[in-house]
């Protein structure tokens, strides 16, 4: 079990980490800081095992964080800047998440973590221990994250400006684009099937040419991704 530590200024992505923690069976979430100089204070105190770091913080930047830190933990550098990926491999990070990530591109870096730390462990142990589904995502609505169910979503329509998730019980407008819904949806239960739709496969009443009829809504199939649609659904089991 990793013990792990969250230093970033931003409120929204302290939240979007504790939610991917809590996940992970191998992860222990022990805290979360804005101000790295305080965060430096609680591992003179405290040993976190892995320390997801932002990069841009008033104070002390990350780069000058890990040369303090001087390799006490390990460290995966989580920032919306890319610029500073080659500085921080030469400070031996675990990995290099670039913001907005999706869960499957996070736990392919605490895995990477989990074996740097148990190299004499097999992680499939822990990998028996998740659901078939986490059950919901987070999507960013102005300036709050909003628990979406899994089971409510019927299909997400990307517009110019802006994504709309329709569920059973209405229409949540996030700012986030299809790519990153794309990422974190499960594979298996949600399918994009065109440039402006993602579709959820359970919700799937009938299909009549290059159409979808999903309850009042008939989605068009996109050349692009017709033939990937039909290979999902002989994939299906039932």
């Amino acid at each position: 079990m990793l013990k792990c530590l969250i230093i970033d200024d931003e409120p929204l992505a302290l939240t979007l980490l504790e939610d991917y923690i809590s996940r992970v069976p191998f992860l222990n979430f022990s805290a979360s800081f804005v101000n790295p100089l305080e965060a430096l204070i609680s591992l003179n105190k405290k040993q976190y095992d892995l320390i997801f770091l932002d990069i841009q913080m008033p104070q002390l930047n990350g780069i000058q964080f890990m040369e303090i830190l001087n390799h006490r933990s390990m460290v995966i550098i989580t920032t919306a800047y890319q610029e500073y990926a080659i500085e921080g491999f030469e400070h031996n990070v675990i990995d290099y998440l670039l913001k907005p990530f999706s869960f499957e591109r996070f736990y392919k870096s605490v895995e990477k973590a989990f074996n740097a730390s148990n190299p004499h462990e097999t992680i499939n142990t822990y990998k028996n221990m998740f659901p078939s589904n986490t059950g919901y995502i987070f999507v960013k609505v102005e300036n709050r994250m909003v628990r979406v169910e899994l089971n409510d979503i019927i299909y997400i329509e990307g517009l110019k400006n802006y994504v709309s998730i329709y569920t059973k019980t209405g229409r949540i407008v996030t700012l986030q684009v299809m790519k990153q819904l794309e990422d974190i949806l499960p594979l298996h239960r949600f399918v994009r099937v065109h440039k402006s739709f993602i579709i959820a496969l359970d919700k799937i009443n009938s299909i009549e040419r290059q159409e979808i009829y999903l309850k009042d809504k008939i989605i068009p199939i996109g050349n692009t991704y017709a033939d990937n649609f039909y290979k999902v659904l002989t994939l299906l089991k039932p």
